[in-house]
């Protein structure tokens, strides 16, 4: 069913038994988003919060209540988009495209396909003159943010911000509309900062608007509404495409837009809150510092600021909201979803793509796991580098591929022992230099870095690693899968390398936790390693931050693995100087492999800040328990925890 609003919303939430109502007091400052962050850690994403009685810093109860954790989960997201389960996402689009390309080729044929056309323009924006959003007007000196219950998530945030925007911009150029989500710090009463990254939508109006002459750009930030707007905003479409258009699609009737009173854009009727203004382009604050997805503080940088000339609100609004850290949270939940929904959208340009899959510790954009079906050399590498062209998935840090004779691409345990069976040190690794996530701390430079794929697909003839060099069609066809019996690694002597604390993470990986005394101790200890194993075979080697996670945590360790290395700088390799045709070149050690996961400075030649890992403090932990409980939920420890079935 189609949800008019968030209350509808709500009430379809109670009834499912997705819904914890808390009635006692709770402070908008780390307590709810602490109580949020705990609750989604629990099997199938926890249950949907609803604080009804959410207080600011000084004890004062604020009007609106806040809904939390309301889309971090299967079933719930599900309830959003009209659909059983997240397949059914993958489907339902599946079918429409599958209507709209297939070959028509009698009048007949031609009749049929007019029914999906006339659904799709169903799906168009309708305008009104006024909504629910515009119960009530607030305008000029009569602004107050304060009034609103916007959350401080984390300790070190640099103050509230609004988690859930749906941010309406517009094109200067073609009068395009744009709904992306970029947080809102709210500095006072009227003013908030206006963070959006170099590759998104709104900062292309922006360098549009500037080419013009002209310094402020208008701009709306929605909270609240209809769920499925929530859900649309986070999609990565392409540039033009109107988001409203696909929450139409999403919820299966069109969303009707309004006309704001003081800027020169429509909204959705049934948002909670709009706040209407004018970005000011040069005029910029410090934003930040913000606990962010990653699961590390984004570091405090300076942005343009958004001057607020209206609130608009329904009568009794409710505050939508998120919490984002550590995965799993929230919105691991939802790029679940948008894995599912965009899968056919991939096969389009990259048809031998069975599927895919973007593990939680992957934090969206770090880990990709795809299966394909191989029919010639270097296809993998095909495909990643397809991935790397498709919209923001430029951003993916590492990719993984297999073929068709691996395992289920969502059996994440069964792929990394796929994986781990076939990676060779000397042919596994492509790497690449291009655009990375504005949020990867790790690249050394901002917004550029290295990604890699890992090919673990069958070779083939005329590969690295593969015997012969093919000879037509014959020569390159796959006939099964290879038989792989990787050499057995001991255990390293690990003596003397000033290491904090070492485990054994899986049969073949061993964690080296270090508290780095010196710059490049990584490189050294792999140095070491390597001239002690002489030729034998080592397992995988990660050098670990002392105490960044638990030994034993398999998730954590990959989540914090991949949130810590820039590939191309912290693989590290045993390489030896070979002649080849009257070249030099280095040949790697095909099982010694060590990566460096542990946080750089200046000392390693890193020129950029390294930010914080986001924890709660225990006293807010202790108040979060202590809530959950009388709501009748037990706690999870803090700590990154894996998602169950």
């Amino acid at each position: 069913m189609a949800f008019a609003d968030l209350r509808s919303f709500i009430t379809a939430l109670r009834q499912a038994g997705e819904l914890v109502e808390i009635a006692q007091p709770a402070s908008v400052d780390l307590l709810i988003a602490c109580c949020a962050d705990r609750a989604s850690k629990l099997p199938r994403g926890g249950p949907a919060l609803l604080f009804t009685r959410p207080q600011d810093a000084s004890g004062r109860d604020l009007a609106a209540p806040v809904l939390i954790n309301a889309l971090g989960s299967e079933r719930r997201l599900s309830m959003v988009c009209g659909v059983e389960n997240f397949e059914g996402l993958r489907t339902r689009l599946s079918d429409l495209l599958e209507q709209l390309q297939a070959p028509r080729r009698s009048l007949i044929e031609k009749l049929q396909v007019l029914p999906t056309l006339k659904a799709l323009a169903g799906y168009f924006p309708k305008y009104a003159k006024t909504g629910p959003c515009q119960q009530v007007v607030t305008t000029g000196e009569a602004v107050n943010l304060d009034e609103i219950p916007i959350l401080k998530t984390w300790p070190q945030d640099g103050g509230r911000f609004v988690t859930l925007p749906l941010v309406f911009t517009q094109s200067p150029l073609d009068g395009k509309r744009n709904c992306g989500m970029y947080r809102i710090q709210q500095f006072d009463r009227r003013t908030t900062g206006f963070h959006v990254h170099t590759h998104h939508t709104a900062a292309e109006h922006m360098r549009l608007q500037k080419a013009k002459g002209e310094n402020r750009l208008p701009a709306a930030v929605c909270i609240g509404g209809a769920p499925a707007l929530t859900f649309a905003a986070v999609l990565p479409l392409p540039p033009g495409l109107d988001e409203m258009i696909l929450a139409g699609f999403l919820q299966g009737k069109p969303v009707t837009m309004v006309p704001c009173k003081t800027v020169p854009l429509h909204v959705p009727a049934s948002c909670d809150y709009v706040l209407e203004g004018w970005i000011h382009i040069d005029e910029l604050r410090r934003e930040g510092p913000f606990g962010d997805h990653t699961g590390f503080y984004s570091l405090a940088d300076d942005y343009p600021t958004f001057h607020v000339s209206a609130i608009t609100r329904r009568r009794e609004p409710v505050y939508f909201a998120t919490v984002v850290g550590p995965p799993p949270q929230e919105d691991a939940w939802i790029a679940r979803a948008i894995e599912r929904l965009f899968l056919p959208l991939m096969q389009q340009p990259i048809p031998e793509v069975i599927d895919y899959h973007l593990p939680f510790c992957g934090v969206a954009h770090n880990l990709m796991l795809v299966k394909i079906r191989k029919h010639y050399p270097g296809q993998a590498r095909k495909v990643a580098h397809a991935v790397w062209g498709l919209g923001q998935a430029m951003f993916t840090k590492c990719i993984v591929v297999i073929d068709q004779h691996g395992p289920d691409i969502h059996d994440e345990a069964a792929v990394a022992r796929h994986v781990l069976a076939h990676l060779d040190a000397q042919n596994s690794f492509e790497f690449v230099l291009g655009p990375t996530e504005t949020l990867d701390h790790a690249t050394p430079a901002l917004h550029f870095g290295s990604k890699v794929c890992i090919d673990a697909t069958t070779p083939m003839a005329g590969e690295p690693g593969a015997p012969g060099t093919g000879s037509g069609i014959t020569g390159l066809t796959c006939e099964g899968e290879r038989s792989v019996a990787p050499a057995v690694a001991a255990m390293p002597d690990l003596a003397g390398l000033g290491h904090r604390a070492s485990w054994q993470a899986a049969a073949n990986v061993l964690v080296i936790e270090l508290q780095k005394s010196r710059g490049h101790q990584p490189r050294d200890i792999a140095n070491a390693l390597f001239a002690r194993a002489g030729q034998a075979p080592l397992p995988l080697v990660i050098v670990l931050q002392a105490g960044l996670v638990k030994p034993g945590e398999l998730e954590p360790l990959v989540w914090a693995t991949l949130a810590n290395i820039d590939p191309q700088r912290d693989l590290m390799f045993d390489e030896t100087p070979v002649v080849e045709n009257g070249r030099t070149t280095l040949r790697r050690h095909p099982r010694h492999l060590v990566i460096d996961a542990t946080r750089k400075d200046a000392r390693d030649g890193f020129a950029r800040d390294w930010p914080d890992m986001q924890v709660h403090p225990p006293e807010v932990l202790a108040k979060a328990r202590e809530l959950l409980a009388q709501a009748g939920i037990e706690m999870p420890q803090q700590g990154v925890a894996s998602p169950q079935p």
